[in-house]
């Protein structure tokens, strides 16, 4: 492929010589005499390099190369300053301008092609090796999402068999999930944390895995030793999901979602926000599941009863913070909605 050089040189003499040198290893060559003329011309043409004199008439090659890296569209044009100077101090302001290299004038044709070549090689060897990274790149988050798609659906396929051992929780813990992850986007969480709390809450109850069907699902009241089992499942959730050190939060939505802001709640009976932030936003989203949907011994209750049980437990059972956003989200649901079917 023809390499397509732009020389900027006030002498004419030098233009030539460069053109000569260039022109002999077939690569084509555009010469001007100014640094004006040399950004009017790339306002419309995009060599491969440019050759460009310090000292000129006018715009002097520092001003020419601020010119050119000021453009985004022209600043990626790799530029060598011709000079016949010979000070550190050039050298050093030029390279913190923006040059790529420089070529002493007059020019030595060995240096001179030498440090083209090697100036557009290394220019597109960056080139290649950013397609490359920016392909790499791709290939990786590809692979990340087929993971967390296999991850949200291995962890869906869980909830849903802990759903499935209670007759009259279909569906349970996938809404607490939906619900918990709209309050904490409401609450101004990043997607991150949302992402994260809806997980904890599609596995808040896997403790309960571990909990007899009998007791699970018996009819009515139960003894104080069940339910002292059925108090048990937090823990138990807590030791499942503890062993996945990938995501050690993820364990703390099974703990903790019991808790109650007062410090009456269970297994630990820890206080306002000692109780973790992810715990108390599913505590009243499981709490206002459970109240919208039907039970062996009652319908869905209604949606008013609903919000005059979360306005009164704000403060004792639930954060307040959390249970103001749930009353709004209940105000909106105007068709009632947010319910099991």
């Amino acid at each position: 492929m023809e390499n397509w050089i732009l020389v900027v040189d006030d002498d004419t003499a030098n233009l030539r010589m460069a053109t000569r040198i260039l022109g002999e290893e077939k690569m084509r060559v555009s010469c001007l005499k100014s640094g004006e003329d040399a950004i009017k011309f790339l306002q419309g043409n995009r060599p491969d390099l440019i050759l460009l004199d310090i000292h000129m008439p006018g715009m002097d090659g520092f001003e020419t190369i601020a010119a050119i890296k000021g453009n985004k569209d022209i600043s990626d044009i790799p530029v060598i300053f011709l000079t016949a100077d010979d000070d550190d101090t050039t050298e050093t302001k030029g390279l913190q301008a923006g040059a790529m290299d420089f070529i002493k004038k007059p020019f030595v044709p060995d240096v001179l092609l030498l440090r083209v070549r090697h100036t557009i090689e290394l220019v597109r060897l960056q080139a290649d090796l950013s397609r490359e990274v920016a392909i790499k790149t791709q290939e990786v988050i590809a692979q990340s999402e087929k993971l967390q798609r296999m991850v949200n659906q291995t962890v869906k396929a869980l909830s849903d068999a802990i759903d499935a051992k209670d007759a009259y929780t279909n569906g349970h813990s996938t809404r607490v999930a939906e619900y918990s992850k709209e309050i904490a986007k409401r609450a101004g969480l990043s997607e991150t944390r949302q992402n994260d709390i809806y997980i904890m809450g599609l596995l808040h109850d896997v403790g309960k895995i571990g909990i007899s069907d009998t007791i699970i699902n018996k009819p009515s009241k139960l003894t104080e030793e069940e339910y002292t089992v059925i108090k048990s499942h937090p823990i138990m959730g807590e030791k499942i999901l503890k062993n996945i050190t990938e995501f050690p939060e993820l364990l703390i939505g099974a703990r903790w979602h019991h808790e109650r802001y007062d410090g009456r709640g269970y297994p630990d009976g820890i206080v306002g926000e000692d109780i973790p932030m992810e715990a108390r936003i599913i505590a009243i989203a499981d709490s206002y599941d459970a109240m919208s949907s039907k039970r062996s011994y009652r319908d869905n209750l209604p949606q008013e009863t609903i919000r005059l049980e979360v306005e009164k437990g704000k403060g004792t059972q639930f954060d307040p913070k959390f249970a103001e956003i749930m009353i709004a989200m209940i105000d909106e649901d105007v068709d009632y909605v947010m319910r099991e079917r």
